[in-house]
């Protein structure tokens, strides 16, 4: 059956609005409101440019001690005829039970028939399905605590751009460098630099999730792995994720080519002990002299 995106769409607004009624209190239902706005700028005025895709999270509690389970949602334009993108999250599994329950996720949802709506059944499936691996998590964790003094390991990436604008793409790396625990900066405009600190598999979450689907013009260009017996929020460089935004180097006006002063970038990297990390960016030593 050809359907149209717009009547796509329209079936979306509708499973948030009765995910929303389903799940009214605070902290359950992390939307996006722009996005929403988006969608529903773009159902009033069809033939546009299309709208930013919807991704929403649910907070879904398991089991009596009510563990917290994130069930994260990214909707092509084309669900419920094609499938969501879903992700189960919490701070309570280890990478290897996420990852098997997250497949199991999958092929459930992959059983279901298309063109139905689906978020609320995977919610209901998270909710009944996720407590085994709960359990299989603490007692891995248990093992583990007897066994040796846990080493934390404190990741850091360090990701150049030809250049960074568009206010959409700055908000996903805020928001997933919020979501995800990480601490660091981006520098916005030409070129753009984006550092990201913490546990490893989140910064390779944030890796993934920026790049997607297809940002060309991006490279890893360093990598840093510090481990320490206490808390990898020692080993941290930076208190926050900064929003970086130099006074651009010579009189552009609002064009978008403006570059950035390296050199006040520079101080910034020395001021948080990375002033070795300006050659590896660039390919070329830091001049700017010492205040």
């Amino acid at each position: 059956v050809s359907v149209t995106v717009k009547e796509c769409l329209e079936l979306q607004l509708l499973e948030v609005e009765m995910l929303l009624s389903m799940f009214p209190q605070k902290g359950e239902i992390d939307l996006d409101e722009g996005a929403v706005s988006g969608v529903r700028r773009y159902l009033g005025n069809a033939g546009g440019a299309l709208p930013p895709q919807l991704r929403y999270s649910v907070a879904v509690d398991v089991g009596e001690a009510k563990v917290k389970v994130d069930l994260q949602v990214q909707l092509p334009h084309l669900y419920p005829h094609v499938a969501p993108q879903l992700f189960a999250r919490s701070n309570a599994l280890h990478r290897q039970q996420q990852s098997q329950l997250n497949a199991r996720l999958a092929s459930h949802i992959s059983s279901l028939d298309s063109g139905e709506l689906h978020i609320y059944e995977a919610v209901q499936w998270v909710k009944d399905n996720s407590l085994p691996y709960l359990e299989n998590s603490q007692i891995s964790s248990e093992s583990a605590s007897k066994e040796v003094v846990v080493k934390g390991t404190l990741h850091r990436m360090w990701i150049y751009s030809h250049h960074i604008y568009r206010q959409e793409l700055r908000k996903k790396i805020f928001d997933c460098a919020k979501t995800l625990n990480l601490t660091g900066f981006c520098l916005t405009g030409k070129p753009g630099v984006i550092c990201v600190e913490g546990l490893q598999e989140n910064c390779e979450e944030f890796w993934r999730v920026i790049r997607y689907p297809n940002w060309k013009h991006i490279s890893c260009k360093h990598v840093e792995n510090i481990e320490t017996e206490g808390s990898i929020d020692n080993l941290r460089l930076f208190h926050a994720f900064e929003d970086l935004q130099f006074q651009a180097h010579g009189d552009y006006g609002l064009r978008n080519d403006y570059h950035m002063d390296l050199g006040q970038f520079l101080e910034f990297l020395k001021q948080h002990q990375s002033g070795h990390i300006f050659q590896i960016l660039f390919g070329v030593e830091g001049k700017h002299s010492d205040k």
